[in-house]
């Protein structure tokens, strides 16, 4: 025997332990799906691949030890299996497939090796135990929702080479107090950060072009954020309820304020905007700081808006 075949033990729901004997090389589709009552699995070192969604909804599996001549583990591979605590992924391993421990609620741990190079969709999204992970060198990007829902996370190292931090990919990090964003990053997707209610202060890397919408929404910790010149447009309901957020300077090369933008910014004092700014979009700064002062160019897009809405401003000098 060299494989174990796609829904061998499907929904075997009695099923507690099993041994896989030395020969078999792959683990197949939905081998073990719905095995709810297995707690312990021997994979032998002969054993190269884990197929899509292997052992999801083994919600009784504490534990997985995946030997080292594992490499690939398939998309959902550990899906819903809500007691894993702890799981090392060998080396050798350079992809790890979407949504792989999606729903590992008790999940505290995990070790990435330094040959992965590619972590999928939704990988560690609602890993709620989760408390800090390292990504290797080599990785190029965050996918969406990679850390969605990881309510525990206080700390994550990225490393830099990663460009991309993808749509939703820290959404309710609510732990998270800090994060060093490598200066390769070039996209930042909307809702990355949305819900990081710990989070106090970030930079964010020259090269960055856009603040998407919802990228910081409900940051409410969040006291200070750096906004490169590279920047050219902040996005609907980037900063809103953004309420520990005491000053802002956007920086001259943005052209838009989308809607919204820094609503509910309610300790939002000083907000400097450059003539660059040509269109600022619907209740932007609306519900901000009652002493909120807009420094602003005369004739400027700004200007007007400050004029429309009964905001505070001061004119900047030319």
């Amino acid at each position: 025997m060299t494989s174990i075949g796609d829904y061998a033990f499907y929904e075997c729901s009695s099923l507690t332990s099993v041994t896989i004997p030395e020969g078999v090389t792959s683990i197949d589709e939905y081998t073990f799906d719905g095995c709810s009552s297995l707690t312990s699995v021997t994979i032998p070192s002969s054993v190269t691949s884990i197929g899509n969604e292997a052992f999801r909804n083994c919600s009784s599996l504490t534990s997985v030890t995946i030997p080292s001549s594992v490499m690939s583990i398939g998309w959902g591979a550990f899906y819903n299996c809500s007691s894993l605590t702890s799981v090392t992924i060998p080396e050798g391993v350079t992809s790890i497939g979407s949504y792989t421990f999606l729903n590992c609620g008790s999940l505290t741990s995990v070790t990435i090796p330094e040959g992965v190079t590619s972590i999928g969709v939704g990988v560690f999204r609602n890993c709620s135990s989760l408390t800090s992970v390292t990504i290797p060198e080599g990785v190029t990007g965050i996918d969406d929702y990679t850390f969605y829902g990881c309510s525990s996370l206080t700390s994550v190292t990225i490393p830099e080479g990663v460009m991309i931090i993808g749509y939703d990919a820290f959404y309710n990090c609510s732990n998270l107090t800090s994060m060093t964003i490598p200066s390769s990053v070039t996209c930042i997707g909307g809702g990355a950060f949305e819900g990081c209610s710990s989070l106090a202060s970030v930079t964010i890397p020259e090269g960055v072009t856009s603040i998407d919408e919802y990228t910081f929404y409900g940051c409410s910790s969040l006291t200070s954020v750096t906004i490169p010149s590279s920047v050219t447009s902040i996005g609907d309901y980037a900063f809103r309820n953004c309420s520990s957020l005491t000053n802002v300077t956007i920086p001259e090369g943005v052209t838009s304020i989308g809607d919204y933008a820094f609503r509910y910014c309610s300790s939002l004092t000083s907000v400097t905007i450059p003539s660059s700014v040509t269109s600022i979009g619907n209740y932007a700064f609306y519900n901000c700081s009652s002493n909120l002062t807009v420094y602003c160019y005369e004739d400027s897009a700004a200007h007007s808006y400050c004029k429309n809405n009964s905001v505070r401003y001061e004119l900047i000098a030319e």
